[in-house]
């Protein structure tokens, strides 16, 4: 598919470049890199619009040595960092349009894998939109699986009266026609969300303290991965940081505690991207907040990232 002989080079450049990468624009990318500065519902901490650029900084930090490639990334693919979304809409609804049109040509293109860098999580419902006329989806988004690695349900009908909020963008992008909702990590939501997702066939939750739970967790664990395994059809992978203990991400938008260690986000994308009936179109990862001190957190999102990438160039050349 890719793997060309390219030997990488990490620089520090302005704008930055994913992982620091060395770029070269005359070559037709395999996997792009879109810095989303989305935020205009965030209910508790601010700051998410900074985020993209604080990943992509903190992605040169990020060690270019993947083992399941046993090389170095780009590992002959060709990486492009994109221009940073931007609109001077006046409304929601317009800024969440200009969106959907700006994701559009990378997210209708079989031929590149997009990871989206947000923003607030509010942006998903826009994404769902762009990817709606990929080739594997044909403008049918009843394939489509929502992988959601999340502290939070975002299944609210709306939140603080506003139906386009980050807390409804899993529920916004079902009304957009998504055939199912596979939800991991989740261990804040109202009575109203515990409630739809347990009336509602698309989606499917997995609590944290069943993941984590000492007495029966083992068990719960291994039924998720084999559920992971046995995923068909065309896959979105939606990763809010905030599905991580705090430790690991103090800067996010709205933290809570008790969240997955980083191995059970590794594991268990690693597991999606090897599914045999599968195929993952594209990714996000969002709610990084720059740290006030440190920079754990930008640098936890850009890791993310990195490894969504090398798990996309792993399944390829399986």
């Amino acid at each position: 598919m890719f793997f060309r002989d390219i030997v990488p080079v990490q620089i520090m450049g302005d704008p930055p470049t994913f992982l620091g990468l060395s770029e070269d624009h005359s070559l037709n990318p395999d996997i792009v890199i879109i810095p989303v500065p989305y935020e205009l519902t965030t209910s508790y901490g601010q700051g998410t619009e900074y985020g993209p650029e604080a990943c992509l900084r903190a992605s040169a930090q990020v060690e270019l040595y993947d083992p399941r490639l046993s090389q170095d990334l780009p590992a002959g693919a060709v990486i492009r960092t994109e221009a940073a979304w931007s609109s001077d809409a006046g409304t929601l609804q317009e800024q969440l349009n200009s969106v959907t049109e700006y994701l559009s040509k990378w997210l209708s293109n079989d031929s590149i894998f997009p990871v989206v860098l947000g923003g607030e999580h509010g942006l998903l419902p826009a994404q769902i939109s762009a990817i709606k006329n990929h080739p594997e989806l044909e403008g049918d988004l009843g394939k489509l699986t929502i992988i959601q690695f999340d502290a939070h349900a975002d299944l609210r009908d709306e939140l603080n009266g506003e139906k386009w909020s980050h807390g409804c963008a899993a529920r916004r992008s079902l009304d957009r026609g998504v055939g199912q909702i596979i939800q991991i990590g989740v261990r804040a939501w109202s009575r109203e969300e515990a409630n739809f997702s347990q009336n509602d066939d698309r989606v499917k939750t997995h609590l944290a303290s069943e993941i984590l739970d000492v007495s029966r967790g083992q068990k719960d664990w291994d039924s998720l991965m084999n559920e992971l395994s046995s995923l068909s059809g065309p896959i979105w992978i939606s990763v809010d940081i905030d599905v991580l203990d705090g430790h690991l991400v103090p800067s996010t938008g709205t933290p809570v505690p008790g969240g997955l260690s980083w191995w059970h986000l590794e594991w268990a994308l690693a597991r999606i991207f090897l599914s045999k009936n599968s195929i993952v179109l594209g990714a996000d990862v969002v709610e990084t907040v720059p740290d006030i001190e440190g920079s754990l957190t930008p640098f936890t999102a850009a890791l993310i990232a990195t490894r969504l990438v090398g798990g996309h160039i792993h399944s390829s050349i399986q």
